[in-house]
């Protein structure tokens, strides 16, 4: 694994030396640093959950809704977020995600109870949840000509985090316990949000809306621009699709470890590792996703995507050894991939004066449906249908294939065909 991730973080540097022109490169570094901490901290608990359900002597179910309740959280800030970024700008946002997630791990760190562990779900969740619209908004603003490649390698260093976390934290829980695993990582949302309060620009996102007119007619206009931004046929299908692939996405990572540990009879630590290596694998994916998008097409790129997930599906239940697992997880992560491509072509759509407001909406609504694939597969495991939800998932990523290969390209030029630029 330590091979693959030099060759991410290679790319990595590659990426930050082709856009970082102006300063531009501190902003994107930046903002790739508490992405790196805020993914990587929502996959921490997944990996760890066996210890977790252990300690509370609750179900799968009832952990599968702990991971739901995480994420949607997550996606019940993403309108307000996205409103905010019209108001108040990227960089405050930012800042304030990472300060709010901190305090959610203080809370993790100190849960005598499930009760307590779910009250610091959710404050991490609603937290962490500020940061995916103005995270957006700045890397399109910021690098317009390049928004594939910056999205590209900021989401690379989130699977990054979400890779190297949670395999650091299951060797750290079997020495001194999942919240002390947990814990650890709080110095890192600090320095975090330092760094991301010195380089990205202060003020307004361009084009933001006023806040200074809160009359009925104001608050009408907007809405009205909102609604007729994401009504498209483009925008529709990449709603649908992403909706599906956050779903199949939520179901396998919330159980992944579980599965591993629970059916394939993996310690925890080769668990955590293969949990970490289909990060890893997304990582090297997410980080040259983008620029693919950019020369071939989104529509094209995202239907690979989606197809290249359903044999790894299909084929998980049946596997065994840790070779032939470690195989499986590495195709599994081609499809964190999608997150680039489908950022960038959904928010380059979108007008410029409600960009944030309606960006925020749809991720409010594709977080919290993709949220419950938790739950379905949870349930599913409490009655020993395990290979059958992994079917299901097969299913829906086979679907969501067909839907990207509807998706039109986007307007305006943007969209190309050949050439790197």
């Amino acid at each position: 694994m330590s091979s693959t991730v030099r060759s991410t973080l290679a790319t990595l540097r590659e990426t930050l030396q082709d856009v970082h022109g102006d300063g531009r490169g501190w902003t994107l570094l930046a903002v790739a640093a508490g992405w790196f901490f805020v993914l990587g901290l929502r996959f921490v608990v997944p990996a760890l959950l066996p210890s977790i359900t252990q300690d509370f002597s609750v179900s799968n179910a009832t952990a599968g809704g702990a991971i739901t309740l995480l994420w949607v959280t997550y996606a019940m800030m993403q309108f307000p977020a996205g409103a905010l970024v019209d108001r108040l700008g990227e960089r405050r946002l930012l800042v304030a995600s990472v300060l709010v997630g901190a305090a959610g791990l203080v809370g993790y760190a100190f849960s005598p109870t499930f009760g307590v562990f779910l009250a610091a779900t959710a404050a991490f969740g609603f937290g962490t949840g500020l940061y995916g619209p103005p995270r957006g908004i700045v890397l399109s603003r910021t690098f317009p000509d390049r928004d594939g490649l910056a999205f590209g390698g900021v989401l690379a260093a989130g699977s990054l985090g979400a890779a190297l976390l949670p395999a650091i934290a299951t060797v750290v829980a079997a020495v001194a316990g999942w919240r002390t695993a947990i814990a650890i990582t709080i110095p890192g949302f600090l320095v975090a949000a330092l760094a991301l309060w010195r380089v990205v620009p202060g003020g307004q996102s361009a084009g933001a809306v006023p806040a200074t007119d809160g009359g009925t007619e104001s608050v009408r206009a907007v809405a009205a621009a909102v609604a007729d931004a994401i009504r498209t046929r483009r925008i529709g299908l990449a709603v649908l699709g992403v909706t599906l692939m956050l779903f199949i996405f939520q179901g396998l990572t919330a159980f992944f470890t579980t599965y591993l540990v629970n059916v394939k009879h993996l310690s925890a630590g080769t668990a955590g590792l293969l949990f970490g290596l289909l990060f890893v694998s997304g990582a090297v994916w997410q980080s040259v996703g983008g620029g693919l998008a950019d020369r071939y097409g989104h529509g094209p790129v995202l239907a690979a995507v989606a197809f290249s997930g359903v044999v790894p599906l299909v084929a998980l239940p049946f596997a065994s050894g840790t070779l032939v697992l470690a195989v499986l997880a590495v195709c599994l992560g081609v499809r964190l991939s999608m997150g680039p491509v489908t950022n960038s072509y959904i928010v380059s759509l979108l007008p410029t004066a409600v960009r944030g407001t309606a960006w925020g909406l749809l991720r409010t609504g594709f977080f919290t449906v993709g949220a419950f694939g938790s739950t379905v597969v949870g349930a599913m495991a409490d009655r020993a249908l395990f290979a059958e939800a992994f079917f299901l998932l097969a299913g829906l990523s086979a679907l969501a294939g067909v839907v990207y290969l509807f998706l039109p390209a986007r307007e305006g030029g943007r969209e190309r065909t050949t050439g790197t630029d």
